[in-house]
């Protein structure tokens, strides 16, 4: 038979207790040589010692980087996998340069953040922060039939900023519904949009005639701040603003001003910075619903994240290429 490749844990020991739970750390052993312990510090002389004939290294949250000083101490380390979305914050311009295979569970996590934003994107669309507040204020049913046009889901239209993973899986988990989906993405052509079943827009149309707008761009320079004040200032009245990918792609300070001024609502599972301070205005706004890095893969979804790294590590054991490989051309898109 042959021999087994060596592997290594890095990761913050708590991400390795919740995702590794014993049985998958039972048949990573069974598929590995598996040395014992978690690092989380690649620097000290008993981490180098480790790494000296370690093969792959399954990696996760809070992974320190994988650069020139911990690639010349691991010599023969050819694979990495990531039991967690994105690479960017460890898998280094070093570990491309020397040719290193990579694998990310991020079509794993797609899943829970793309049935979050639907699930938010219904709520929205029926008010239920709005109606379930006021109901525990008035502690009565003000009336059971409510004619509002703007108020349901029946044809409402839904802006989806950028057709990622994530992106993608939301567009394919609406259709069932009576949507209406829009789509911009400078990436995708017309033609493109339409074999997803929605319609090419541009930017500014995206927000202007969306009755919801679901951000799903990574964080790049290019795209730091892309949904700025001129953008909100374009979504139409008691329209709401969807983020799961990264707070820093809006503007803050401009939506903050839009959400405490009444005019439009939000759902923010990231903001800018990831924790707003105590005082932030946002935290009494009635307008935006916060909530803390939920949309992620979380408690028993976590185990998917698991099972898609453990297959991964078992195809390469076999030596066959990864099924979900990190390609370093696509490096700058990574979220």
């Amino acid at each position: 038979m042959p021999t087994p490749p060596r592997a290594a844990l890095a990761m913050d020991p708590r991400a390795a207790d919740a995702v590794l739970r014993p049985a998958a750390r039972r048949r990573l052993a069974a598929l590995t040589d598996l040395a014992p312990g978690v690092l989380d510090d690649l620097t000290t002389p008993a981490a180098r010692a480790l790494l000296a004939d370690r093969d792959v290294l399954v990696t996760g949250w809070g992974c320190p980087p994988l650069d020139e000083g911990v690639l010349a101490a691991a010599p023969k380390l050819r694979a990495v996998v990531h039991t967690a979305g994105s690479v960017r914050g460890h898998v280094t311009e070093a570990c491309w340069e020397r040719g290193i295979a990579v694998s990310s569970a991020a079509v794993a996590n797609a899943l829970p953040v793309a049935e979050y934003t639907v699930a938010m994107i219904l709520l929205a669309g029926k008010r239920v922060l709005q109606a379930a507040r006021d109901f525990h204020r008035d502690r009565a049913r003000r009336d059971w039939l409510h004619p509002d046009p703007a108020l349901g889901n029946h044809r409402r239209t839904v802006g989806i900023l950028s057709a990622s993973l994530i992106g993608r899986r939301v567009i394919e988990l609406l259709r069932p519904y009576d949507l209406r989906v829009q789509l911009h993405d400078p990436y995708v052509s017309a033609a493109e949009a339409a074999e997803l079943g929605v319609r090419h827009v541009g930017l500014t149309e995206l927000f202007a005639t969306s009755h919801l707008v679901s951000v799903h761009t990574p964080l790049l320079p290019s795209t730091r701040g892309l949904v700025d004040a001129d953008l909100l200032a374009a979504m139409p009245d008691d329209a709401v603003l969807l983020n799961t990918a990264r707070g820093a792609v809006v503007d803050h300070e401009a939506l903050t001003a839009q959400l405490c001024s009444g005019r439009i609502r939000a759902v923010l599972d990231v903001t800018e910075p990831d924790v707003l301070p105590p005082g932030h205005p946002l935290w009494d706004c009635e307008n935006v619903l916060l909530t803390p890095h939920l949309a992620g893969s979380q408690g028993n979804e976590l185990d998917r994240l698991a099972e898609t790294a453990l297959a991964e590590v078992e195809r390469w054991a076999r030596g066959e290429g990864f099924a979900h490989p990190v390609h370093p051309d696509r490096r700058e898109l990574l979220a």
